[in-house]
């Protein structure tokens, strides 16, 4: 895992200082995987690439120097707690509707002493009720559809704000079956960036969507609502 992300953080421009506390996170989470589901990648490399450098690309490709940010449906922490090491100057909120996991996520941060974290369990539609817009990005990998995540994101997203979504290369239809969405809760797509994973030939995406105006105050529906009928 060490030489992996030497050579990852190197290609990313980053500094290799940040070498043990992101392998320690690592090591934290195959050790917890043991004993309870956080991911299916099991090898150290892989997490090192599909994990780690793979959410350290969205600080590249996006550009998150600055502002707070949520991580929704963060699952294990990623990409919130490898930018949270990666930018100690920014305030990362961690949220999952899984109890456990946030609670591997707190005993995690405190252990890396994450001060600029927040571990938060809970569902994003009902967690919007009292942070309506009260990010300046709302970042999340791989967790619905993108017009599902659109209405769990873009409420909590200021408005010129930005919603990131981490998705595989091949998204094409997921973007169009969004678009409608998208327009809806006032946000209006951004940019479309395909990279590389440093040290790996896996190409993903992330989509860049700006919030250009309020969302209407009946969005986010109840979960139940969402998935049954997505905008």
């Amino acid at each position: 895992m060490l030489d992996t992300l030497e050579r990852g953080l190197q290609s990313l421009g980053m500094g290799t200082d940040l070498i043990p506390r992101l392998a320690e996170f690592g090591s934290m989470v195959l050790e917890r995987n043991q004993v309870m589901n956080l991911t299916a990648i099991t090898e150290p490399k892989d997490v090192a690439t599909l994990h780690l450098l793979d959410s350290l690309e969205l600080v590249k490709t996006a550009g998150l120097e600055r502002g707070t940010r949520v991580d929704v449906g963060c699952g294990a922490g990623f990409p919130g707690a490898p930018v949270a090491i990666a930018m100690p100057e920014i305030k990362v909120t961690l949220l999952d509707s899984l109890g456990k996991r946030v609670d591997f996520l707190r005993e995690a941060c405190e252990a890396l002493e994450l001060e600029n974290t927040a571990c938060v369990h809970g569902r994003a539609e009902e967690f919007a009720a009292d942070h309506r817009e009260d990010f300046d990005f709302a970042v999340s990998r791989a967790v619905a559809a993108l017009p599902v995540l659109c209405e769990l994101c873009l409420p909590l997203v200021k408005t010129g704000g930005m919603m990131l979504a981490m998705k595989s290369a091949n998204c094409e239809d997921e973007i169009n079956s969004a678009k409608n969405a998208i327009k809806i809760l006032g946000g209006k797509i951004q940019w479309v960036k395909d990279y590389t994973i440093p040290t790996t030939d896996v190409v993903h995406r992330v989509i860049c969507i700006r919030k250009a105006s309020p969302t209407p105050g009946k969005y986010p529906r109840r979960f139940a609502q969402i998935k049954k009928q997505p905008l």
